[in-house]
């Protein structure tokens, strides 16, 4: 396959639908990177010697104009001086260098638009490249993306995070029981503390109510 069709093929394809058929896309894709970089690499060889090609004929078309400027005048020179002959001797070879002008004007044309179809092929080549690229990292980032889920959806039904998780039930029962006992020891001691007071102001109450009934009995034993 020469480099224009192959590189014409690569322009054209539609990179999703190579993928969407792909065994492996990654793979694919790759492939396809390393493809379109090679041909990008034929691409600037073929126009460089494009370029190449084309100075030169520029130099051979200024080489030829000034040989017809050179016969033109020294047709004009002859014919100033009756030399009618040699004027049209200067004329034929005048015409002999236009012709090859013609003819090399006519390959510089070719040239330049081989050079622009090259050019304009290299940048579209170029736009599918950095397609191709841009596929490429989304394809990396979603196959990371897709090991580090499956691997949480291992260890999450695994029966190793089961047993884990039945461990913890255990640990987090056997502190609410540490924590109860805390509780309940400082629920007994507020309750004998409380109680412990009420005794002494109770006592308060009944010695001040037997002072009383004391006085009042003297009083009416004094009567």
């Amino acid at each position: 396959m020469g480099m224009f069709s192959r590189m014409s093929d690569i322009v054209q394809s539609n990179i999703n639908a190579m993928l969407d058929k792909a065994e492996d896309p990654e793979k694919v894709i790759r492939l396809i990177i390393q493809e379109m970089e090679e041909t990008l690499v034929e691409m600037r060889s073929e126009a460089a010697k494009y370029l190449a090609e084309d100075k030169h004929l520029e130099r051979q078309q200024h080489k030829f104009q000034t040989m017809m400027d050179g016969w033109q005048a020294k047709a004009e020179l002859a014919l100033d001086k009756g030399k009618e002959e040699l004027a049209r001797g200067a004329l034929v070879q005048k015409n002999s260098f236009a012709s090859q002008l013609s003819d090399i004007e006519t390959q510089k044309a070719q040239v330049s638009e081989m050079l622009d179809k090259v050019q304009s092929d290299t940048g579209r080549l170029r736009e599918k490249l950095a397609e191709a690229r841009l596929k490429q990292k989304q394809l990396v980032s979603r196959k990371h993306n897709a090991h580090i889920r499956l691997k949480a959806r291992e260890v999450t039904h695994s029966d190793h995070a089961a047993h884990a998780m039945a461990r913890f039930e255990s640990y987090e029962q056997r502190v609410e029981y540490l924590e109860a006992q805390v509780d309940a020891y400082d629920m007994t001691q507020g309750e004998g503390h409380s109680h412990s007071l009420e005794a002494q102001f109770k006592a308060l109450e009944t010695d001040d109510a037997i002072e009383q009934e004391l006085a009042a009995l003297k009083k009416k034993r004094a009567a």
